[in-house]
């Protein structure tokens, strides 16, 4: 026991050595919670440090991850490919070890936390990930998918209402491979939790589904212990251990908002290593005991891989082909010739964008069996229910179709879950008003450069009678400004069943699909065009003779309102018609290309139902933006569109009085 305190103190000494060097961090959480996160690391996480992506391991989220200090601490004393000078370099630039953990910058970072309350999303897209493939490929004597998922939070995740959201479907689906040890300290940077959080958690999460445990002392080892081993032992439901932690054990500021966030000074280091019996030993310094007892848990995790090894040989040699779907599944591999079932639109005049899109996902999700996803309620509307397969329920994990419920920011972040865990092909769908909702966790997906899948109808005021509320205006331009994710608006279902495949085909970017309500014209007769032309975000989709008097850059719905346009004008002007589907995939295109399709000397009209911000970047300062910077209103979506200027009548009349100025 002396040596375990001791390692439990070391972790708290790393933690405070490297904010202290920083001067920036949080130190209250490290001293903490450094005997459970102690704990759960060398008596229960199983892992391999030497083989961080071994499919088998636990998954460990830190929600709180303001406690990144701890985390470090304790992923470097576990053998992870962290040294102590990435431990001193704590926070500052070009480090590995940021202010907040981040995915991809080490080995042993499962997603990126900081956001409170998206871990805790996060870990429940684990958690689910895990019961879908040990229900999908473990055989009756050969469990290859068998693992828990602990996730660390505090008082602040589960202040946030996508906390409750996660929570509430975590218990639902009865997830019982989910364990919380949530850091009760009852302390936010305002002060002591009194001010703003009087809940009863434990009676919350009863009534949520979970089973509650409860841990009286957060620096008693034995009692941890004992409440993990209690949380494995039950079925049928996701757990929570209430931790009573102190915040900012053994330092001056013990129990108080002060080391939340901020450093303790010189002296205040000095006084808390005192009182840790740590006052002789220098920052940084790691005791031989505490680096021979983590190699004791490093040794053991190498031991349990090396004998689930030999069970997945054994079954790769008697279930070929669930071996071969597993593996081409965690590599992330897509089946041969996967694209190559699209739908025929040639005998279709008009289709709604969503519902061609619900025709190429159905097709895909027959060939793509690491498809998954759902909607927040809003299946039948967003068309992305997947005839191959049934629900993704309790008791029921095999199936691919995940009802959501209506917690759009949870889906967000449990889509997130789903992907990291094994390389899932996700998908999550809603109304693209919405999408305010899912912000939050788009960003964090974008920051981490995952591929995940937004779909998102019902793209504009075309929506009609259900008004304003309803009807995106600012939104598209909104999903555009957030760096890495490509948002592609395709104009008809042909363009659909491109921005399908550039989604599926992504590697580092997520994507956002905007499709449209209404129905639109098919492209008949522009195929070529548009394959060659989607993938690059913007192309010609309907040329003039010779150099063009005007060039409308379009996308969507308005694709077809300036192809009709320029018909009307054909006699009295030379106009090209530009499709452009996705600004992010045009902006990484050459030079030469964007100067040959928009040559800088044309005037340009840009016309897409929602704000004009954005544009004058391609129409530039001579050029004109059709579009709407007001709110909508409630009535048919065809008078809507008319009254406010979305009719090739309107079209015609603009362009014309554009030209004589």
């Amino acid at each position: 026991m002396k040596t375990e305190n001791l390692c439990v103190n070391t972790i708290r000494a790393l933690s405070i050595d490297a904010i202290e060097k920083a001067n920036s961090g949080h130190p209250g959480a490290p001293l903490g919670l450094a005997p459970a996160i102690f704990t759960l690391f060398t008596k229960f996480l199983k892992h391999n440090p030497k083989n961080p992506e071994w499919i088998n391991r636990d998954r460990f989220i830190l929600s709180a991850g303001h406690a990144s200090a701890l985390l470090y601490s304790t992923l470097y004393l576990s053998g992870y490919e962290l040294t102590l000078n990435d431990i001193k370099q704590f926070r500052q630039f070009g480090s590995k070890t940021p202010g907040h953990p981040e995915y991809g910058e080490i080995k042993g970072i499962e997603t990126t936390t900081g956001p409170l309350g998206q871990g805790f999303a996060n870990a429940v897209g684990f958690a689910m990930a895990e019961a879908h493939l040990s229900a999908r490929f473990n055989t009756s004597d050969k469990k290859i998918v068998d693992h828990y998922t602990y996730v660390m939070c505090g008082d602040g995740d589960l202040m946030e209402g996508i906390a409750s959201e996660a929570a509430s479907l975590a218990g639902h689906l009865g997830l019982s491979k989910l364990i919380c040890l949530y850091d009760s300290n009852n302390i936010s940077i305002e002060g002591n939790t009194e001010i703003t959080f009087t809940e009863d958690t434990e009676k919350k999460f009863e009534a949520l589904g979970w089973k509650v445990l409860k841990v009286k002392d957060g620096n008693d080892l034995k009692e941890i212990e004992k409440a993990i081993k209690q949380a494995q032992n039950i079925e049928n439901k996701p757990k929570i251990i209430i931790i009573k932690t102190q915040i900012g054990f053994a330092s001056p500021k013990v129990g108080t908002a002060d080391c939340h966030g901020s450093p303790l000074n010189k002296e205040e280091v000095k006084i808390t290593k005192k009182n840790l019996g740590l006052e002789n030993i220098k920052p940084f310094f790691v005791p031989i005991e505490v680096k021979e007892y983590f190699k004791k848990s490093l040794d053991e995790g190498a031991k349990q891989e090396k004998k689930w090894g030999k069970i997945f040989g054994n079954y790769a040699k008697e279930t070929p082909k669930l071996f071969k779907e597993f593996s081409n599944i965690i590599k992330g591999d897509l089946p041969k010739n996967w694209e190559k079932r699209v739908p025929d639109f040639s005998n279709e005049t008009k289709i709604a964008t969503r519902a061609a899109s619900g025709k190429v996902l159905n097709l895909f999700a027959q060939e793509i069996t690491s498809l998954i996803g759902g909607s927040a309620d809003l299946a039948p509307s967003n068309k992305t229910y997947m005839d191959c397969s049934n629900d993704f329920q309790k008791k029921d994990y095999k199936n691919r179709n995940i009802r959501f419920g209506i917690r759009e920011h949870a889906m967000a972040a449990i889509m997130a879950g789903l992907y990291l865990h094994s390389n899932l092909r996700v998908f999550g769908a809603t109304f693209l008003v919405f999408s305010d909702y899912l912000r939050p966790a788009i960003r964090v997906a974008s920051l981490m450069q995952i591929p995940l899948i937004y779909i998102f109808t019902h793209d504009s005021v075309a929506v009609g009678e259900d008004g304003p509320t309803h009807q995106p205006i600012e939104h598209i331009a909104a999903l555009r400004l957030i760096p890495n994710l490509n948002v592609l608006r395709p104009a008809d279902a042909l363009e659909t069943i491109e921005a399908w495949k550039m989604a599926i085909q992504s590697k580092e970017n997520p994507t956002a699909l905007i499709l449209s309500r209404q129905k639109l014209p098919i492209l008949n007769g522009k195929e070529k065009e548009i394959k060659d032309g989607v993938k690059k975000g913007a192309y010609i989709i309907s040329d003039s003779k010779g150099k063009p008097d005007l060039i409308y850059i379009a996308t969507g719905s308005e694709v077809h309102l300036a192809l009709e346009a320029k018909e009307e004008l054909k006699s009295k002007l030379n106009i090209r018609v530009i499709s452009m589907p996705c600004v992010e995939l045009f902006e990484k295109t050459p030079k030469a290309y964007k100067d040959k399709i928009l040559p800088q000397k044309v005037k340009k009209i840009s016309i897409e139902a929602g704000t004009t911000r954005g544009w004058e970047k391609y129409v530039g300062e001579k050029g004109l933006t059709i579009g709407i910077d007001h709110f909508g209103a409630s009535g048919n979506a065809a008078d809507v569109l008319k009254a406010f200027g979305f009719s090739k009548e309107n079209i015609v009349k603009t362009t014309l009085n554009f030209l004589k100025k």
